[in-house]
């Protein structure tokens, strides 16, 4: 049976994978801060904290893992324009203390290491984004991706280290945190739908960005550390929509009509230095590693908007 560890075990990337490799007959471990409970009762935790190397030495020494899946940031853009200082401590430096303590415990050679990369890395490249194109960050979160990214390739070089960064362009779903535009979006749809909620401010509605569900985006994951050869991928769908045309589908979706009826917009949303266009080629991917999305935008869409129209349904007649 292999084993595996997951940083940001509690979040949406992690509860999909962790559903993944369950199902693929995994021992599965979750690094967690204090507090945090598991998403599955399967699941063992090793309590710790990602600034901590000696916290993380002790989750591989106690999971003794085929495979660690380091999900764990800061994730947040906007965020880290407010807390820079912590966003590069808990996004960039974590992986140097898990490769430097896998390499020091022996597990160069036995343990595969993936690392949730960002298209947010790419800035105001010139789309579409590929696995050859130049990084040109905008934000401390994408700068401490980076960061991350080339430490990530720097071991594997030196070393042999079978470890990859998975460039995710933006990926989507019914556990996406509140704090994202999408989720934002389909919770407020579900709440005014159901009388909770009378309308939405949003930032930038001209952002446009390449939209996925992380269901399908963590089988890209795993498929990652399968691969003969150890290599960087983007993860992308190879479409770009609007913050207006997910708005458009969601609000049709709920029967709500017109959403120029419910939004407003304040510049306080938006971020001070703009990425106004990401749009992934996963062409690399595909060929690859046989790696296909399943769920369109519009699927996604509406897979959120009905979870959220039901979950403020349950909300109302609690």
């Amino acid at each position: 049976m292999k084993r595996a560890l997951i940083t940001g075990i509690t979040g949406q990337d992690g509860g999909f994978l962790t559903q993944l490799l369950l199902s693929k007959g995994y021992e599965v471990h979750g690094f967690v801060r204090k507090g945090s409970t598991a998403v599955d009762p399967r699941v063992q935790l090793h309590v710790g904290n990602l600034t901590d190397p000696c916290q993380i030495r002790l989750a591989l020494e106690g999971s003794e893992p085929d495979e660690v899946y380091n999900l764990g940031a800061q994730s947040h853009v906007k965020a880290s324009f407010d807390e820079p200082e912590y966003t590069m401590a808990v996004t960039a430096m974590p992986v140097l203390y898990l490769l430097r303590a896998m390499r020091e415990m022996g597990l160069e050679k036995k343990t595969k290491f993936y690392q949730a990369s960002s298209s947010e890395m790419f800035g105001n490249a010139h789309p579409p984004q590929h696995e050859g194109t130049q990084f040109a960050p905008r934000s401390p979160y994408a700068v401490a991706k980076v960061a991350a990214h080339y430490t990530v390739k720097v071991y594997r070089e030196a070393y042999g280290m079978f470890a990859v960064g998975g460039i995710l362009f933006n990926h989507e779903g019914p556990t996406r945190s509140e704090t994202f535009v999408t989720r934002k979006i389909t919770r407020a749809v579900g709440r005014i739908k159901a009388g909770l909620q009378s309308g939405l401010v949003l930032g930038n509605l001209d952002a446009k960005r390449d939209w996925g569900y992380a269901g399908d985006y963590v089988d890209a994951m795993w498929r990652m550390l399968q691969a003969e050869r150890a290599e960087d991928y983007v993860i992308a769908t190879g479409e770009t929509h609007t913050i207006v045309e997910f708005l458009r589908l969601a609000f049709a979706r709920a029967d709500l009509g017109d959403w120029r009826q419910y939004v407003k917009t304040d510049v306080k949303f938006e971020r001070p230095a703009e990425v106004p266009l990401l749009l992934g080629d996963p062409r690399e991917a595909q060929e690859k590693l046989g790696w296909v999305r399943k769920v369109n935008f519009e699927e996604l869409v509406h897979l959120m908007v009905d979870h959220d129209v039901a979950l403020a349904e349950r909300e109302k007649n609690r």
